[in-house]
């Protein structure tokens, strides 16, 4: 593997909803093989939200995020073809039948080097090819980030995220929206770094069978390992 990226991060959720206090994140962002001029790269992460309806930490989500992908570098971009699964879970909730989707599309990614300032941009859509339980037809999504280093150990950080999902009209409801603003400091280390950072999120159907957005601020760290 040329590249790995393994992250473990944990968030504060500032909201009444005893269903959703902290947001944690377990994954990996790997390059399988780079083969010069592109690149085979596999991207997993595991999501547990606890509240604190029954217990002061009372995991109630298990989400599971898989992709694959394959790229091509041209004129200074990367275009992917991008297989996206993603499958919602409760803990100690009864849910017998399944919550997933599955989306064949395309990703474009560029990124930028100013002096000490370097700026990362990524974009996506696809069709959704199977779902269960989800009124997913399409999904786009865009991400940009901008990291300015302070020095050979710390660096500043701004990120948005935006992701938008088609629905097929079998539950009454207008196009979903959601979103992530994101501030941090990132420390590096000679293994990996540490960021610490606050934003707000608009997560479209926060709980798996409301079909309700919810947003909240946060604050947190990730750990990252090289």
């Amino acid at each position: 593997m040329s590249r790995t990226d393994l992250r473990m991060a944990a968030a504060a959720l500032s909201t009444d909803d005893h269903r959703f206090k902290w947001d944690t994140h377990f994954g990996g962002d790997i390059d399988v093989v780079d083969y010069v001029c592109g690149r085979v790269r596999l991207v997993a992460d595991y999501q547990a939200i606890l509240g604190n309806e029954f217990r002061p930490f009372d995991p109630n989500q298990g989400n599971y995020v898989l992709e694959p992908s394959a790229s091509l570098r041209v004129a200074g971009f990367e275009v992917a073809a991008v297989f996206h699964h993603e499958s919602r879970h409760l803990s100690d909730r009864f849910k017998r039948f399944s919550i997933d989707w599955n989306v064949l599309g395309g990703r474009a990614l560029k990124r930028v080097d100013l002096r000490t300032t370097t700026l990362e941009v990524e974009a996506g859509f696809g069709r959704v090819v199977s779902h269960t339980f989800t009124d997913y037809k399409w999904v786009g999504d865009a991400d940009v980030l901008v990291r300015r280093r302070l020095n050979d150990r710390m660096a500043m950080y701004a990120r948005g995220r935006t992701v938008v999902y088609g629905v097929d009209g079998t539950v009454p409801r207008n196009t979903p929206t959601g979103g992530r603003g994101e501030i941090g400091v990132r420390l590096t280390g000679p293994a990996g770094a540490v960021e610490l950072f606050a934003g707000v999120e608009r997560m479209v159907d926060a709980y798996p069978l409301d079909r309700v957005s919810q947003k909240w601020p946060f604050g947190g760290f990730r750990l990252i390992s090289r």
